[in-house]
């Protein structure tokens, strides 16, 4: 019975895993359709992708003790819930308006996936296979990023951009099915906590702030907002060290190994959120390739990562899991190195080991290393552990986009991206892959301090 449902448990984890980053990356395919279906400005149609991220961010630590509260099994059915809501409603937009205010809700949902699956994860499953049900989680992530755009072009292209929001309604009636009458139980860690209002209130601001900012720094309002987030998310930090029952226990960043596996995931998803681009970028307009033929050779990384988690989730069971994400991290600091000298006559079979040694790193890297981060708290604390690598990586990956921005402004000024200006790409791109490859070794660096605290794992069970 336990061991049934632990499967069901790794199912339902994978499945919301996938259909977040499924929707959240191809949808990317789709904007150019719904803008077209929309009468979007320029502006507007940036706004398709980027206010999910903002929504997700501004919603996942209050999601932390929300579902510790109220239970993880039964905030990760609400989670579903929104999410169908949300895609159902998207499926259904009249207009622009509609259509962004369907895409919060698909946020506030997906803030509640990302953190209450993770959760159930880490209580239901056994300490020992731990590991192995996180890196099917992590697979979940990446071949939700390598298929994604192949299905989403393909969905797009036939059925028109509905059709992408209409194919993860019959999965998302799955999970809801097997939450009801397949996982039994509910974990409750927060029950008799009050849900911290004003720190929730403060943390949202704080990260809305910095987070859009962040992506505008190149301006004066940008560059405010940035800091004035930065701001607020210190005083969230303080105040929160004077709450009872915080929004987010800050005290949990006195664990050397959970302080040292955020800042590794945090730099990870700075330096490897942005490569996909940066070769897309390459590919194109540097080597003159067509977008489907950059399509296909952009899988190879993905494809390796999604191969490589499960086996390096099963293996930090065994292994002290941040000597693997420091290992891990090793090789993609190698791939970045490679990539930094990147221009127009680096030979293609150069550019595939680089995409190699990325999808071995990564995929090395990520499950230990999530394993590190939910096992290295007390039982009750887990759902803060989750909130806490999904604010990372949201962060990380705004960051890292906004690296990309920035970089290129800098370089390029106003320029629109073209052949003719192939040496400016290069000279753009190779500037974020050494600002990268620091990310990395600030991220190996991290976890080797992790390594060598006293402070012990979690090899309990949560009750």
């Amino acid at each position: 019975m336990k061991l049934e449902l632990e499967t069901y448990v790794v199912i339902v984890s994978f499945i919301t895993s996938f259909f977040a980053v499924f929707l959240s990356n191809g949808i990317i395919i789709g904007v150019p359709a719904i803008a077209q279906d929309f009468a979007m400005n320029n502006v507007i149609q940036n706004w398709v992708p980027t206010i999910l991220f903002l929504t997700v961010a501004v919603f996942t630590v209050p999601a932390g003790q929300i579902s510790g509260k109220f239970g993880v099994k039964k905030s990760l059915l609400a989670g579903v819930l929104v999410f169908l809501i949300g895609s159902i409603g998207a499926c259904l937009s009249f207009s622009t308006e509609s259509f962004l205010v369907f895409r919060i809700i698909q946020g506030v949902g997906m803030a509640f996936l990302n953190v209450s699956a993770m959760a159930m994860v880490v209580h239901a499953v056994k300490p020992q296979n731990r590991g192995k049900a996180l890196g099917f989680t992590v697979t979940g992530v990446y071949l939700a990023t390598s298929l994604s755009p192949v299905i989403c072009g393909f969905l797009v292209h036939n059925f028109g951009w509905r059709s992408i929001f209409y194919s993860v309604i019959p999965f998302l009636v799955l999970c809801i099915v097997l939450l009801s009458f397949k996982i039994t139980g509910e974990w409750k860690t927060y029950e008799k906590d009050k849900i911290d209002k004003v720190g929730s209130i403060i943390y949202a601001m704080g990260i809305l702030a910095f987070i859009y900012g962040f992506t505008t720094l190149t301006t004066t309002t940008g560059l405010i907002l940035t800091i004035l987030g930065l701001v607020l998310l210190v005083g969230f930090g303080a105040f929160e060290l004077r709450q009872k029952s915080p929004v987010f226990n800050v005290n949990l960043f006195k664990n050397k190994k959970f302080t040292s596996s955020n800042i590794a995931a945090l730099c990870s998803y700075i330096a490897i959120m942005v490569v996909t681009t940066i070769l897309n970028y390459h590919f194109q307009y540097v080597r003159g390739w067509d977008a489907q033929m950059a399509g296909l050779i952009l899988i190879i990384t993905p494809i390796i990562m999604a191969i490589m988690a499960p086996n390096a989730g099963k293996l930090s069971d065994r292994i002290h899991p941040q000597k693997l994400a420091a290992l891990g991290m090793g090789i993609a600091s190698v791939a970045l190195i490679i990539l930094t000298f990147l221009n127009g006559d680096t030979p293609l079979y150069l550019v595939v080991i680089a995409m190699i040694l990325q999808g071995i790193g990564m995929g090395l890297f990520s499950s230990p290393n999530m394993n590190a981060i939910m096992s290295s708290v007390p039982p009750k604390d887990a759902p803060t552990a989750s909130a806490s690598q999904a604010t990372m990586r949201t962060i990380g990956q705004t960051m890292s986009l906004g690296l990309l921005t920035l970089i290129f402004a800098w370089i390029m000024g106003s320029l629109k991206l073209a052949p003719q200006y192939a040496n400016m790409i290069v000279q753009s791109s190779q500037i974020i892959c050494g600002i990268c490859t620091v990310a990395c070794l600030i991220a190996i660096f991290a976890s080797l301090i992790g390594i060598k605290s006293k402070d012990e794992f979690n090899t309990k069970r949560p009750n």
